[in-house]
């Protein structure tokens, strides 16, 4: 005899179940309330966030890390000619040292630089404003100067007479960096640096009104440190004279800490 075949049905495959289900039930709950579906922001609504978020990134940019500067005059040829753009590290001071031979940007300490753009100002000079509130233009005011970091605090610096080579802390500096149709001095001098000071010069000595320059017209020469924006570390336009800007600390590599 045969034996009876099983009369009970088979279980469904759950891809069966699935492929049958209520397609209005898909997106539902567990109990089987259904899910609100997330709308999107409106393309003008993102847009604006978009913006304003990019902005804000700018700003924190410009205000922690780095900042554009353009050179105004012919005080640092030939490393910086007029019109370049420099991008200025303002990790330094602060996370990371400055050195002696370092390109800084500073403050103007006691009004080194006669007038202001900014004053009754251009529609370019306004748009130039306007950018470089958020780092996407140098500051057009030119209240910032662009000189050689050559003394710190303690350091003893001479120039012995008009022409002659610069000394720092007794030794006679080799400076490849100067206008090489000019010599290092302008005139004599012979200070040392005050703590929380700097002593700084243009690499176009005869064409710069640096420390040394207002030390011999007896208006002071050294530069708060707190003044220091920051280090220009590289031309980024125009793009035919990109490089960085690392070539003077070579200069004070065996250079004495103090006299």
């Amino acid at each position: 005899m045969n034996a009876s075949h099983d009369s009970r049905p088979a279980e469904p495959r759950h891809e069966d179940s699935a492929a049958g289900a209520d397609p209005s039930a898909r997106g539902a709950g567990r109990d089987g309330s259904r899910r609100p579906r997330r709308q999107r922001m409106p393309l003008w609504l993102d847009t604006v966030v978009t913006m304003v978020v990019a902005l804000l990134i700018a700003v924190l940019v410009k205000t922690f890390l780095i900042q554009p500067f353009y050179i105004p005059s012919a005080s640092m040829n030939p490393t910086l000619l007029e019109n370049d753009k420099i991008l200025v590290s303002k990790l330094s001071p602060g996370v990371f040292d400055l050195h002696r031979g370092d390109v800084i940007v500073f403050e103007d300490p006691d009004d080194w630089i006669p007038g202001d753009a900014t004053v009754n100002p251009t529609p370019r000079v306004r748009v130039m404003m306007l950018l470089s509130l958020v780092g996407l233009a140098p500051d057009p005011s030119q209240d910032h100067l662009v000189k050689r970091l050559i003394g710190v605090g303690g350091d003893h610096v001479v120039c012995e007479s008009e022409g002659a080579a610069l000394e720092v802390n007794g030794t006679t500096l080799d400076e490849p960096y100067i206008h090489p149709e000019t010599p290092a001095c302008q005139a004599a001098f012979d200070v040392t640096v005050p703590e929380g000071k700097v002593w700084v010069m243009g690499d176009n000595r005869y064409a710069s009104a640096d420390s040394a320059w207002h030390e011999i017209r007896g208006d002071g020469g050294f530069v708060d440190e707190s003044d220091i924006t920051g280090r220009a570390d590289v031309i980024f336009w125009p793009i035919s004279s990109w490089h960085r800007l690392d070539d003077g600390r070579g200069t004070f590599s065996d250079l004495p800490e103090r006299p």
